[in-house]
């Protein structure tokens, strides 16, 4: 059975996780486990995502007996990435590092364009709806330039990219930083902390 079927059966085990049976919540976790560790990616490179996802099912634990379900498939598992990625926030600011960080923001757009196109099925539909209409948002040139940088994935280089768009290179770029600001903004007037929800 497909893992996405699996996972529509939660329901049938939120009963025995509520009422706090090792084995269910057990059962729960080898289902839900590589959806919620592919939600905390984009952090790999700036924290311990395995410290990060270890925490994250001790508190999913600890507030089971008390959850109820919104009515929507895969409740259990959205409350789960929802505490994973406010872990993950908390120790990024706890560190001081930068939640904002251009090339993290690229690599985070690319990551929700690609789970938008339907390549990956453990995105959060709450934030790939917030993404697309930010980037919607964007004016034409701040909107080309960073989806061209996007698309190529850092396989070109950006005096390439802007001669394909008609730019200067220095406009090309000044673009980008327009799109990344924009955005960033765009998603915190979301209640979305980039660092964390753009996994």
């Amino acid at each position: 059975m497909p893992e996405s079927a699996e996972l529509a059966g939660e329901d049938l085990l939120l009963d025995g996780i509520r009422a706090g049976d090792q084995m269910i919540f057990a059962r729960w976790l080898s289902l839900a486990e590589a959806r919620l560790r592919n939600s905390l990616r984009s952090f790999a490179a700036r924290l311990d995502v395995e410290a990060v996802l270890q925490e994250s099912l001790v508190r999913v634990w600890q507030v089971a007996p008390r959850f109820v379900p919104d009515g929507r498939p895969d409740a259990l598992l959205r409350l789960a990435i929802r505490i994973a990625r406010n872990l993950a926030i908390s120790e990024l600011r706890r560190n001081r590092i930068d939640l904002v960080d251009p090339e993290f923001l690229e690599r985070a757009l690319a990551d929700a364009e690609r789970l938008t196109s339907g390549a990956d099925s453990g995105s959060d539909p709450i934030l790939r709806q917030a993404i697309e209409e930010c980037r919607r948002t964007l004016p034409r040139k701040p909107a080309n330039a960073i989806d061209a940088r996007i698309e190529s994935g850092g396989t070109e280089p950006d005096a390439v990219l802007a001669e394909r768009l008609g730019m200067r290179r220095n406009t090309f770029l000044q673009n980008v930083t327009r799109a990344r600001r924009l955005l960033a903004a765009c998603l915190r007037r979301h209640g979305i902390d980039v660092a964390s929800e753009l996994a």
